[in-house]
């Protein structure tokens, strides 16, 4: 998966005067912070050079990880076509991007997020190739979202492992109150990140939400330690990427994991590939969760006909029966 090519080249031309030893140093400053899930009280992105280092390296992955996720919501509910938006945390833009790539016809999208070097950049980012009207708003995610109004689609990227754990019950009920129709929450696919989800899962759940994806039913999560629910995006590497990374890869895999609940039920539901498809001649074995809230290994083969050809098109992440 690739950035939208207004969005690419809004990026390239941001960073096209950086020196790129100062950018190595950023992202890898930035990086580390995100790896160790620090909660010090400081923003990840408060310096200019530390937003500049995210567009090289984190935007592409961050992305691809909140465009596939939006991507499931939409297959479980085709009929849901959002007008308005509200992001929480929002970054540079990185869901707003996602989502009128997805939906067009979004009219208004309000963004809020705590960094002003962040809001600056995301605002010079390619502006004019996005009809929506978009006001960008300062706002700590965890005290300043009491005077906002509730959006077709509320989204919440990558925010909560920023987090202090005592912060979240507040912050999700909130979300839920801002949501009109859908509420979308994506984070890293660490076992930490799986942890998160399923705490907000429960707590959308005893709140009276529908969940759409990616689990396929409403019953406790089947998984147990040391497995854990996650998903994974390839992300194509631009030079300046592989430059700020020290990296020869031209691509690198996202890990995350995601929940999206609406107060409207999905016409259905169907299993869902959990792992890594593992196909032989003739065979592929599928760990699905199903919608009687079960999980497991499957093993099709030639002999089941058509589920064998189906099964054979599937990706990680996918619902049986379709494939992208």
């Amino acid at each position: 998966m690739e950035l939208p090519p207004p969005l690419r080249q809004g990026v390239e031309r941001l960073l096209e005067t950086i020196p790129l030893p100062a950018l190595r140093q950023a992202a890898k400053t930035l990086s580390d912070r995100y790896r160790a899930e620090l909660r010090d009280g400081r923003l990840h992105m408060a310096e200019e050079m530390a937003v500049k280092a995210y567009l090289a390296t984190r935007l592409p992955a961050t992305y691809a990880a909140v465009r596939a996720s939006l991507d499931a919501l939409s297959e479980a509910r085709p009929d849901f076509q959002p007008k308005t938006l509200l992001d929480v945390g929002a970054g540079p833009g990185t869901v707003l991007w996602a989502t009128t790539d997805l939906w067009p016809d979004i009219e208004q999208a309000v963004l809020i997020e705590a960094s002003a070097a962040v809001r600056k950049v995301g605002q010079s980012l390619a502006p004019d190739a996005i009809a929506a009207r978009t006001d960008w708003r300062a706002g700590d995610v965890t005290i300043d979202l009491a005077d906002l109004k509730p959006a077709d689609l509320v989204t919440c990227a990558y925010v909560l492992d920023e987090i202090a754990p005592v912060s979240l019950t507040k912050l999700v009920a909130r979300l839920w109150q801002l949501t009109g129709d859908t509420l979308l929450i994506v984070e890293p696919g660490t076992p930490a990140g799986w942890q998160r989800i399923l705490a907000v899962r429960q707590q959308l759940l005893e709140a009276g939400a529908h969940l759409l994806a990616p689990c396929p039913h409403e019953a406790p999560c089947p998984l147990e330690p040391p497995d854990w629910c996650h998903f994974s995006r390839r992300v194509a590497r631009s030079r300046l990427h592989r430059l700020a990374k020290d990296a020869d890869v031209p691509w690198e895999d996202e890990k995350f994991i995601y929940v999206a609940a609406s107060r409207q039920p999905a016409p259905a539901h169907q299993p869902r590939v959990i792992a890594p498809p593992k196909a032989g001649s003739g065979k592929v074995l599928l760990k699905l969760c199903r919608p009687d809230g079960g999980a497991g290994e499957t093993l099709f083969t030639k002999r089941d006909g058509e589920l064998f050809k189906a099964a054979r098109r599937l990706d990680w992440g996918d619902t049986f029966g379709t494939s992208d």
